[in-house]
Order: C-alpha cells, then sequence, then structure tokens
C-alpha cells in the first residue's frame, strides 16, 4: 500500500501537485477524526495521499462521480445534521474504519486571510480531534474561485504550472469536562487559525454565499446603468452599417437647429442633440445655456448657410438688433434677479420664434 501511494504522489508531482508535510511523527495513527481547514476541492485527496482516510460527500451528485471525486457516500437517508452526526459516530465505532477527514468550515476559502466559522457537528462526532492545518499556493493563478465548480478548478489546476500543498500535522485535542461541542469548534478554530497566520472570523457559511449572491446583483445593476447611461454610443456599436445614415440624419437636425441659432457652435449643437435626439429640446437647453457660447459673429465669416439665412431674413436681423438682452442693472434681490432671467429667456423663445416663421414663410396667425 505504501508502495501505491509512493507512486500516486509521483504522478501529482508530473502533474503539478506537490505535496510537503511538517512534523509527520506528530500524526495519531490511532485517531478517528482529523479536522482539516478547507482550500480547495481537493483538500481531502492531498491529505489521502500522505495517510488513508474518508471523507463524506454532504453536496452533489453521488454514485460514480462521488467515487471518482474520493469521497465516501453517507446515502440518501442523512437530511439533518443530528442525522448526519449519528450517522458518521456509528462509522467511527467500527474498530476497522478508516480515519474522518471533516472540514468544519464547509466551504473554501483562499487560506490567506481567516477561517470561516467552524460548524459544531463535526465536533460531536469523536471527542478526540486530530488539527491539520493546509496552505495552498500556486503562481499566477488563485488557487480557488468563488461560484467556481470543482470540474473549473481541476482544469485551471492542470493548467497552472504547479500547486504546493503544504500539510502540518498539529498535537492531538480533546474535548474537557463541560465544553459545549461549539466552544471546542471554538478552540480549535483559533488554534489552526494561529498556525497559519490569519484571523480566526465569525463569517458562515451561509453568510459568504449571501455576500457572493449580492455581488452578483450589484454587478449586474452596475453593468446595466452603464448601458442605459450610454444607449446611442452602444446603438451605434450594433448598427455599423447604419452608422452613415445615423450621421446624416443628426448632421441634418443640427443644421435645423444652426439656422435658429447661429451663434451657437456646430459642436455643441451636435453633442445635445445625441443626448436629446430632438430639436425642440435641443434648441430649449441651448437657449437656455446661451451665455455660455462665444458668438461666431464676433471671431469669424459665418458659414454659408447661416449667411445667407442672414442675408435672406434682414427684417428679423433689425427687428432684433442684440440676441443676448440683459438686464439694465443687477437685481439686488433674488427675486429681482429671476425675472431678469425669466425676462431674458422669453426675450431669447421670441426671438427663435420670429427666425423660424422668416425662415419657411410661415403665417404667424397660422402659427399661433
Amino acid at each position: 500500500f505504501c508502495i501505491w501511494m509512493f507512486i500516486v504522489r509521483i504522478m501529482c508531482s508530473v502533474l503539478g501537485l506537490h505535496v510537503r508535510q511538517n512534523s509527520p511523527r506528530l500524526r495519531d495513527k490511532t485517531g478517528q477524526l482529523y479536522i482539516c481547514n478547507h482550500v480547495t476541492h481537493f483538500d481531502h485527496n492531498i491529505i489521502n495521499l500522505l495517510t488513508s482516510c474518508n471523507t463524506p460527500l454532504l453536496e452533489g451528485p453521488v454514485g460514480f462521480l462521488c467515487w471518482a471525486r474520493g469521497f465516501m457516500e453517507l446515502g440518501q437517508g442523512v437530511q439533518s445534521s443530528a442525522e448526519l452526526t449519528e450517522t458518521l459516530r456509528r462509522y467511527c465505532s467500527s474498530p476497522a474504519a478508516l480515519p474522518l477527514l471533516l472540514f468544519p468550515e464547509e466551504d473554501t476559502t483562499n487560506g490567506r486571510n481567516g477561517l470561516l466559522k467552524f460548524s459544531s457537528w463535526p465536533f460531536a462526532v469523536s471527542d478526540t480531534i486530530q488539527p491539520v492545518a493546509l496552505l495552498v499556493k500556486r503562481p499566477f493563478i488563485a488557487v480557488n474561485t468563488p461560484e467556481s465548480s470543482w470540474l473549473t478548478e481541476l482544469l485551471w489546476t492542470f493548467f497552472a504550472p504547479f500547486t504546493v500543498y503544504h500539510v502540518r500535522w498539529l498535537p492531538p485535542l480533546s474535548k474537557e469536562d463541560g465544553e459545549s461541542h461549539q466552544e471546542f469548534a471554538s478552540k480549535v478554530q483559533e488554534l489552526l487559525a494561529t498556525e497559519l497566520g490569519v484571523i480566526s472570523t465569525q463569517i458562515t457559511k451561509a453568510d459568504k454565499a449571501e455576500h457572493i449572491k449580492r455581488k452578483r446583483h450589484t454587478a449586474a445593476q452596475t453593468a446595466h446603468s452603464n448601458l442605459s447611461a450610454r444607449p446611442r454610443t452602444v446603438a451605434q456599436g450594433f448598427l455599423g452599417t447604419n452608422a452613415g445614415a445615423e450621421d446624416t440624419r443628426v448632421a441634418r437636425m443640427a443644421q435645423q437647429v444652426k439656422e435658429v441659432l447661429p451663434d451657437v457652435p456646430l459642436s455643441v449643437i451636435t453633442r445635445d442633440l445625441l443626448q436629446t435626439n430632438c430639436v425642440d429640446t435641443t434648441i430649449t437647453n441651448l437657449l437656455e445655456n446661451t451665455d455660455q457660447f462665444t458668438s461666431e459673429a464676433a471671431v469669424g465669416t459665418p458659414s454659408g448657410p447661416a449667411k445667407q439665412a442672414a442675408s435672406s431674413t434682414p427684417s428679423v436681423t433689425e427687428s432684433t438688433p442684440n440676441l443676448k438682452p440683459a438686464a439694465k442693472s443687477f437685481g439686488r434681490t433674488p427675486i429681482d434677479r429671476h425675472m431678469s432671467l425669466q425676462e431674458r429667456k422669453e426675450a431669447f423663445y421670441e426671438y427663435a420664434r420670429r427666425r423660424y416663421i422668416e425662415k419657411h414663410g410661415l403665417n404667424k396667425q397660422d402659427d399661433l
């Protein structure tokens, strides 16, 4: 049997699984229960390379897959923790039974930050246990990832250059008189945390599952918000063949706004149209922020369409000589200042309306 285990260890080394152990003489050959921290889905297989033991399958499919993964099948009758504890007690009472290897954390961790809270039911199986500290290291790739299946972890294990499992045997411990199972579990948890150089937390398996669920929900909300914030950019990315038609439509709308507001830069008009997709809304937005723009007529010659619009509508230009009506004096009260702003907005609206009517030759009475 020892020769067979040696051959298996050589095969694992070829696959990149290197196993080391400290103080093998501390291992109790008569012990019935090993308690170990949980790092990967293959911890029980690694411990089995050092000493023969059985680990019951608590979750997952039974049958051939259970046997192939190296778990001990308990059957379909075990439903609660009390039934599981009683079944394992009967197993340990058999003289020919192999030792049990249990993981009180009930879920994997990275083994570098802290230990999950130990469940009390493994410590009700036997009053004497032997702690086993397991440390796993791997270059470039994490030893485990939340929500990943054992098959995914197996593929990553084979893909990684190597994975080192360091097993440390600690002296056996016995439960003291009057000590509860949970107190015994907390004591062993503190011992293993000290040996591994991590902290002992009160985070349970359920807390970890809830955290992963909340994190997944938050990530989905963030992705949805990002997509909602950029609907036009995403649409243009998917409609690559219609990008030219889309640009033409936006340019035509921008020219319509430019005819009404010739002093606003075309780039500003286009940027606002990409957000609103509406000529009227863009005109309203630009009228409310006209003070931020510098008159294009003051810095250069107006564009062709703008010059034609100006030459074709002299009456409008003469009737409204100043595009930016301002208050004669700065109001002393907020009410006065607000009225001044409202008057300027009304003047802008009136100017834009008259420009539009004059440009398209509309009847003023029909427009009203």
